[in-house]
């Protein structure tokens, strides 16, 4: 399926699967938001690469609207600071880069399409009256008709139209498909990661839809009691665990030196999933994870100990790259 072919891409399976380099299109450092009940976000530090496709898990009041209201500056930190493409949110520069689409999906009702379409070409200076329009067309959405007439897939694909329609750097998704039925889900997210991957936009899609990530996603940050608990990429942390299976007795074999995350292992697969300390070799009891079984794991094991890969690390050889990459352009 052509949703399939470009999370390979994304992955690194297939041509074109560099993300750009410069500045991250996210990077956080010690950010923390608290409310009246208590910190909503604390101490959280991670950077995601441009030109990735990013799912952003965890449970129900975990924190993950906020940390995307952090991003749009429609939140304001109590602690720690949130940059996009270096700026500032909210300054001139991050507001030109990033579209931000979120559950409500706010329309103005009595527009009709073609004037919702208008509005987005005359706020936005990069915009593409093609691909919005052709978002549009696909549902078979009458441009003619009010938005307030509109289904609920109809206007959830006229919010698609006026996000992609603005050609930004960093789209952010808040649940975007839950009012879709599988089919145009599915449709969506094929347009999703065909527009990303032909120009290079980053993505940030917050999803319950564990199964249907693996479609999309090339990167991922679980969010669990306010932290971090997971981030990098796709494969770094697939390759980072493993499943050992149970017997046929229902027994486990030693899985010392390794970290048990979850010892209730994948649906269908009992078993334990594991972070790797030591080498494993794989095809007896020990295999590889797939991406449900290994966001399933962490979401049911909020207290195990975070893992934070290498590329989502901030302060490490990937700002010493940049910088130097900087230097040899300004030189």
């Amino acid at each position: 399926m052509e949703h399939r072919d470009h999370a390979e891409m994304r992955h690194g399976i297939g041509p074109g699967c560099v993300p750009p380099a410069g500045e991250p299109a996210i990077e956080a450092r010690g950010l923390g938001k608290r409310y009246r009940r208590g910190w909503a976000l604390r101490d959280v530090s991670f950077r995601l690469p441009a030109g990735r496709v990013c799912g952003l898990v965890g449970p129900n009041g975990a924190g993950k609207s906020t940390l995307m209201g952090l991003a749009t500056r429609m939140v304001r930190p109590t602690t720690g600071a949130l940059r996009v493409f270096g700026a500032a949110p909210g300054s001139a520069e991050a507001v030109l880069q990033t579209a931000f689409l979120t559950q409500e999906k706010p329309l103005f009702r009595r527009f009709t399409v073609a004037e919702t379409l208008r509005l987005g070409r005359e706020l936005n200076p990069r915009w593409d009256q093609e691909v919005a329009e052709g978002i549009v067309h696909a549902g078979q959405v009458p441009l003619k008709a009010k938005v307030g007439t509109l289904s609920g897939g109809q206007r959830t694909r006229v919010a698609f139209a006026l996000a992609f329609g603005k050609r930004p750097d960093l789209l952010i998704l808040d649940e975007p498909m839950s009012d879709l039925d599988p089919l145009v889900r599915r449709e969506l997210m094929a347009t999703l990661t065909a527009e990303a991957a032909e120009h290079g936009t980053t993505v940030l899609v917050s999803s319950h839809m564990l199964a249907e990530l693996e479609y999309i996603c090339d990167y991922l940050l679980v969010i669990a009691n306010g932290g971090l608990r997971l981030a990098g990429g796709v494969n770094e942390l697939r390759a980072a665990h493993a499943l050992f299976t149970a017997r046929g007795d229902g027994s486990l074999a030693a899985v010392a030196p390794h970290t048990v995350i979850d010892a209730r292992g994948g649906e269908g697969r009992p078993g334990a999933l594991v972070r790797l300390g030591g080498p494993v070799e794989y095809g007896g009891q020990a295999e590889s994870p797939t991406l449900e079984e290994l966001l399933l794991a962490y979401l049911r094991s909020p207290d195990a100990p975070p893992l934070i890969a290498p590329s989502a690390r901030i302060g490490d050889i990937h700002d010493i790259i940049t910088r130097d990459q900087k230097k040899a352009v300004t030189a």
